[in-house]
C-alpha cells in the first residue's frame, strides 16, 4: 500500500463515516421528535464504536513488515466492504426495529458500524506507513486526510445532498462511494488479472443491487419511525418534504409533522377548530388595532392565513427557517393564498437571528405558535433573553403572544419578564402596557372576520348564533377559576408557578427537565 493510496483511503473513509453519521442523526432526531439528548446518545454510541474498532484493529497491526505490502490490500478491501455494508444497514434497522422498540436500542448497531468504520484508519496507517524516521510525519498527514474527508462528509451530505435527494438516494450514493473504494483497493492489490476482473464484476453487480434495494430497504422509513408500533403496510404519508432543514410529513387528514413532531393541521375555520385556531382569532380581543404583525414560524400556514385576515391589518412579516413549508402550503388551497397576499412578506431565516439583524423593525404584535418546549433548541425562543429581544421590537402597547406548550417554567418566565400577562389556553400574552381580553373587541373580531367575502361564523342560522354566543363567552373566563383551555391572570400564573424555574439561555431548563422523553406514537 503506497503512502498516496493511504492518504486517499483515509480521506474517503472519513467522508463515508461522517456522511453516515449525518444520516443516522436525521433518523434519530425524527424518531425522537428532536429530543435534546438524542445527539449526545448518538455521539456516545459512535465514539464508543470508534474506540472499540480502533482497539480491535491492533490485532492486525503486530507485524511491522507488512507496511507497504500490496498483499494486504485484499484484506483491507474485504474489511472496507463489510464495514460499508453494516453502515448501510443502520437506517433500515432503525425503521424495522421501531415497531418493537423505541430508537435507543438501535444505537447498538450504530456502535457496531462505527467500530468497523473506525478500524479502517489505524489499519491504513499501519499498512501505508513504513516504520522509518518519517513515520510520525506521515501519520500526521494520514490523520489530516481523514479529518478533511470527515469534514467534507459532514458539509457535503448535510448542506448539499440533503437539498438534492431523499435519504434513500443519499444512502445509496454513500454506499456506492464505499464500493468504489473497495474496487480501487482490489485493483491495486496483488490479485491476478482474472481475479481482479471477477471482483470488479461482482462489485458492479453489488452496485446495481444497492441502487435497486435501498429504496425497498428504507421504504416508508418516516412512517415507521413516527407511527412505531401502530405502523402498518397501509400507512403512508400524503406528502414528504426532505431538505437540509429537516423532514416535513403530512398525513391524509392534513396533520403536519416537522422533524417527527406534531406541527399543526390545515384548518382556518373557528367552527371546525381541530388545531386550536381560536388562539389566532383571539389576537383581535387583546390588541385594539394590530396593523403590523411579526410571526415567527409558518408550519401549515393556517395561523398565518387567519392572522392575515385580521380586520385592519396592513403588514404581516413571517420568519420561517425551513423553506420546505412553502412547498407544502402551495399544495393546499385553504392556505396557499398567503404565498401571494401582498400584505404578507415571508422571509427564510432563523427568527432570533432576524430580530438581531433588524433592530429598528417594530410591530404591534409578535406571535409564535412555538414548537414543543422540550425539543432541541426550543430555549432559543423561550428564554428570558429572547423575551427581552422581542420586547425591543414591540411598538408602544405592543403584544408578545406565543405558545408555551403548557410549560410552567416558560409561563413563569413570561409573567416575570413582562409586567402585564395573561394565559390564553396554553399561550402567553404579555405586554408592557395594560392587557385585557376585551369582550367588546372579541365580539367585533368574530363579527367582522371574513374569508373571501364569507363570514367566519354564519349567524343567519340558530346553530351559528348559538356558537357565536358560546364563543363570545370565552372572554368571561378571566373572571372564573382558571382552566387548562381558558384564560388565567398574571397573579394566578405567578402563584401557580412558584416552584418553576426562570428559563435562560444558560440553563435551557425546558429542554433538560426530561433528558429522555419518549412519545407515544400518533
Amino acid at each position: 500500500m503506497s503512502f498516496g493510496l493511504a492518504l486517499l483511503v483515509a480521506g474517503v473513509s472519513g467522508f463515508i463515516a461522517l456522511s453516515y453519521e449525518i444520516l443516522w442523526y436525521r433518523v434519530i432526531a425524527f424518531a425522537s421528535w428532536g429530543l435534546p439528548g438524542a445527539f449526545g446518545l448518538l455521539l456516545a454510541a459512535y465514539l464508543f464504536g470508534l474506540a472499540m474498532g480502533s482497539r480491535a484493529s491492533g490485532v492486525f497491526c503486530k507485524d511491522q513488515t507488512k507496511a507497504g505490502d500490496a498483499r494486504q490490500l485484499r484484506a483491507l478491501a474485504a474489511f472496507a466492504f463489510v464495514a460499508n455494508l453494516v453502515a448501510w444497514m443502520v437506517v433500515p434497522f432503525f425503521g424495522w426495529s421501531a415497531a418493537r422498540w423505541d430508537w435507543p436500542p438501535a444505537l447498538a448497531v450504530v456502535a457496531l458500524a462505527a467500530a468497523l468504520l473506525g478500524a479502517i484508519l489505524p489499519l491504513v496507517s499501519h499498512f501505508g506507513i513504513k516504520p522509518d524516521d518519517r513515520a510520525g510525519q506521515k501519520l500526521s498527514y494520514v490523520y489530516l486526510a481523514n479529518i478533511i474527508g470527515s469534514s467534507a462528509g459532514s458539509l457535503v451530505t448535510g448542506f448539499v445532498l440533503f437539498d438534492l435527494w431523499p435519504i434513500a438516494t443519499i444512502s445509496a450514493v454513500i454506499a456506492l462511494v464505499g464500493l468504489l473504494l473497495v474496487l480501487l483497493l482490489i485493483t491495486l492489490s496483488d490479485l491476478k488479472a482474472v481475479a481482479r476482473l471477477g471482483a470488479a464484476v461482482a462489485l458492479a453487480l453489488g452496485a446495481l443491487l444497492v441502487v435497486r434495494i435501498t429504496p425497498i430497504a428504507q421504504g416508508q422509513i418516516w412512517e415507521r419511525l413516527l407511527y412505531k408500533s401502530n405502523f402498518t403496510s397501509d400507512t403512508h404519508f400524503a406528502e414528504i418534504i426532505e431538505n437540509k432543514s429537516g423532514v416535513i410529513t403530512v398525513t391524509d387528514d392534513g396533520t403536519v409533522y416537522g422533524g417527527g413532531a406534531y406541527d399543526g393541521r390545515f384548518n382556518t375555520s373557528i367552527i371546525h377548530d381541530r388545531n386550536g385556531i381560536l388562539r389566532a382569532y383571539a389576537i383581535g380581543a387583546m390588541h385594539p388595532a394590530p396593523k403590523k404583525i411579526l410571526m415567527v414560524g409558518l408550519a401549515s400556514g393556517s395561523w398565518a392565513t387567519v392572522i392575515a385576515h385580521l380586520p385592519g391589518l396592513s403588514r404581516l412579516t413571517i420568519i420561517e427557517i425551513n423553506p420546505g413549508y412553502l412547498k407544502v402550503i402551495a399544495g393546499h388551497p385553504e392556505v396557499a393564498g398567503i404565498l401571494h397576499d401582498p400584505k404578507v412578506d415571508i422571509v427564510i431565516d432563523d427568527g432570533r437571528r432576524w430580530l438581531h439583524r433588524h433592530p429598528n423593525d417594530k410591530f404591534d404584535v409578535i406571535v409564535m405558535n412555538t414548537t414543543w418546549h422540550w425539543r432541541s433548541n426550543a430555549t432559543n425562543l423561550l428564554s428570558q433573553e429572547f423575551m427581552e429581544l422581542a420586547r425591543d421590537h414591540l411598538l408602544p402597547g405592543g403584544l408578545f403572544y406565543f405558545n408555551t406548550t403548557s410549560s410552567a417554567d416558560v409561563q413563569k418566565t413570561a409573567a416575570t419578564v413582562f409586567p402585564y400577562a395573561m394565559r390564553v389556553y396554553n399561550f402567553m400574552a404579555v405586554s408592557d402596557s395594560p392587557l385585557i381580553f376585551d369582550k367588546g373587541r372579541w365580539e367585533r373580531t368574530l363579527s367582522d372576520f371574513e374569508f373571501d367575502g364569507q363570514p367566519a361564523i354564519d349567524r343567519s342560522t340558530e346553530d351559528g348564533r348559538k356558537f357565536f354566543d358560546d364563543l363570545l363567552a370565552y372572554a368571561d373566563g378571566i373572571h372564573r377559576a382558571p382552566t387548562d383551555d381558558g384564560l388565567e391572570s398574571r397573579q394566578s400564573i405567578l402563584a401557580r408557578t412558584q416552584s418553576a424555574t426562570l428559563v435562560t439561555d444558560d440553563n435551557m431548563i425546558p429542554e433538560w427537565r426530561q433528558v429522555l422523553r419518549f412519545q407515544d406514537p400518533p
